[in-house]
């Protein structure tokens, strides 16, 4: 009984915005028989801790969502048996001490052991001082966003600004083609925002009937209109509290806009069918792939709706502008198709081919290319120029 107690008091929490570490650490972590559980901020973490306290939290030294120090301080009074260490192995509270200390130097050697993996092949080793003060440099890591591939200056600079706005109650608005990942961002601004631990409703405008989106929207009463049987509430109502994805935001009707801007300004609601007034606490993201600066112009928009959405505008690069992460792309791709059939290699030819495509679909057009193509190549390990299939570019 006393074995089974000791294992479940080795768990620990990682906390970082930087995924390479967290992945790391997490590998030598287990690797010596902890149970560790991860988060990409300090919100998320507060969710984890929530749910069980563990005997160990990791903290890096920057997060995208809370302020470290102020972080740490609100921990140490709620957890106070808890033992708080930063990524450079200094402990940041007391917590149990003596008897587990022996193991924490294990936390502490793995720590630095991540962060030493991090450096260039070829690099010099660098000294544990080294270390230490490169984990004291003032340059916050640039955070993943889960579920995007790629390490393009693009990329990288887009999870940035990500970074930047999600820990606000800012307006976002996501701008990007069709394909980009713009849902991938929008969930980066809840998951790294203090209301992480709330709900994140979405609504596709372009996805429901125009008759039927107000009340998606608002909720409505029954009998508000034929077939509402029953009353609903709306995904604004349903999002209190969190984040309400709006995608698509430009296939919006104008009639429906105006109501929209009343609830950006003043956070009311009305459900269809009800004359009662509901407050609601809703961040609001929206994404388009369309102008709509352009729309505006021509009058499919509402102006003041456009500029209460794009406080904070957020461009999602095109695959065509980042082809450096084409190659990681696909290879995240086959290795997930490899999970249900014999893993396919690409040939030099085939790689190439899809580096030169202009892929106006963008990451989902990729995946699509790369399902076809494994399908024609049947019992081939490899896929090669013959299984690209690439559709011709419209001509006018």
């Amino acid at each position: 009984m006393v074995e089974s107690n000791a294992v479940t008091m080795r768990s620990a929490v990682v906390t970082s915005a930087d995924g390479a570490l967290r992945r790391r650490l997490i590998s030598n972590l287990n690797g010596m028989r902890w149970q560790v559980r991860e988060a990409g901020g300090g919100a998320e973490a507060m969710a984890l801790l929530d749910d069980e306290v563990p005997e160990v939290l990791l903290l890096d030294h920057w997060l995208p969502d809370l302020e470290v120090s102020e972080f740490a301080h609100r921990i140490q009074q709620m957890f106070p048996a808890m033992d708080l260490l930063d990524m450079n192995g200094e402990a940041l509270t007391g917590g149990r001490g003596g008897p587990r200390r022996m193991e924490l130097q294990h936390v502490l050697r793995a720590a630095a052991n991540a962060r030493e993996l991090q450096q260039p092949r070829g690099a010099p080793e660098e000294s544990s001082a080294g270390v230490v003060a490169a984990l004291r440099s003032p340059s916050p890591p640039v955070p993943e966003i889960e579920g995007m591939v790629g390490s393009s200056a693009m990329l990288r600079e887009m999870a940035r600004m990500v970074a930047l706005v999600a820990p606000r109650s800012t307006t976002v608005l996501i701008a990007g083609e069709t394909g980009t990942g713009k849902e991938l961002v929008a969930q980066a601004v809840h998951r790294w925002s203090t209301r992480s631990s709330k709900p994140f409703a979405v609504l596709n405008c372009a996805a429901i009937p125009e008759a039927l989106l107000e009340a998606e929207l608002f909720g409505h009463t029954r009998g508000a209109f034929t077939g509402a049987v029953q009353s609903r509430t709306g995904r604004i109502e349903a999002a209190n509290g969190g984040t309400l994805f709006l995608d698509e935001i430009g296939e919006m009707p104008l009639a429906l806009q105006a109501k929209m801007l009343r609830f950006l300004e003043c956070g009311e609601l009305q459900r269809v069918g009800e004359n009662d007034v509901v407050h609601v606490d809703v961040r609001v993201v929206a994404a388009t792939h369309r102008d709509l600066e352009r729309q505006v112009d021509e009058g499919k928009f509402r102006m003041d709706l456009y500029h209460r959405l794009a406080v904070f505008v957020v461009e999602v690069p095109a695959l065509r502008e980042r082809r450096e992460d084409i190659a990681p792309l696909a290879e995240n791709f086959l290795a997930q198709m490899g999970k249900s059939s014999p893993r396919k290699r690409m040939s030099a030819a085939f790689l190439a081919g899809l580096e030169s495509f202009e892929w106006p679909g963008n990451v989902r057009e990729l995946r699509h290319v790369l399902e076809r193509a494994v399908i024609l190549a049947e019992d081939s390990p490899t896929l090669e120029l013959e299984h690209l299939r690439l559709r011709r570019e419209r001509r006018d």
